[in-house]
């Protein structure tokens, strides 16, 4: 998948290290439910016996690459689908963008070429995030590609101690057409 700025490609072993880092980047652990630190082997495994076959795995991760005319191409981030439902044609979406590359339209890029695959190629009828009600930046990238919030789960994450609220975001596929 090729956008003006970005490209979505399947994981290689030459992303385990990147991968790696950010798996086991404890300040973002919250926003994936993580617990535990993963193993340089775990993450290899994955990337070597990953086979992309969404319809098997219920999953797919992509890499989001930066290609520009002045520097050479730039892995900053990392996009997923998780819960794939083929029967009730929907997928959870998650993305991760290195902290170092925020804020400058990658991830609604890349999050809008996603969008174009599952409801084209994957024929999806429905998307759907959970998201931290804190986490305005993500908040704000889901509502800019068209997503609107359809539930709160109320306590529904801990963290530090704390409870905090979830907000579930769904995007329908009705003449889909890019946003933002």
């Amino acid at each position: 998948m090729i956008g003006p700025n970005l490209l979505l490609r399947a994981p290689e072993p030459a992303d385990i290290d990147i991968i790696f880092r950010w798996e086991n980047d404890m300040s973002i652990w919250h926003l994936g439910n993580t617990l535990t630190p993963y193993s340089k082997f775990a993450i290899e495994q994955f990337v070597f016996n990953t086979d992309n076959d969404i319809f098997a795995s219920k999953q797919l991760r992509l890499m989001i690459d930066w290609h520009s005319a002045e520097t050479a191409t730039k892995t900053v981030g990392t996009i997923d689908l998780f819960d794939f439902d083929p029967h009730n044609k929907r997928a959870g979406i998650g993305i991760l963008i290195d902290e170092s590359t925020r804020r400058k339209g990658f991830a609604l890029e890349a999050l809008n070429l996603l969008i174009t695959y599952c409801f084209k190629t994957l024929n999806l009828h429905q998307l759907y995030c959970n998201i931290e009600e804190s986490n305005l930046e993500s908040i704000s990238l889901f509502n800019k590609a068209g997503f609107t919030s359809c539930a709160v789960k109320k306590e529904w994450l801990q963290r530090d101690g704390i409870w905090t609220d979830e907000l579930m975001f769904q995007l329908i596929n009705q003449g889909f057409g890019v946003r933002g």
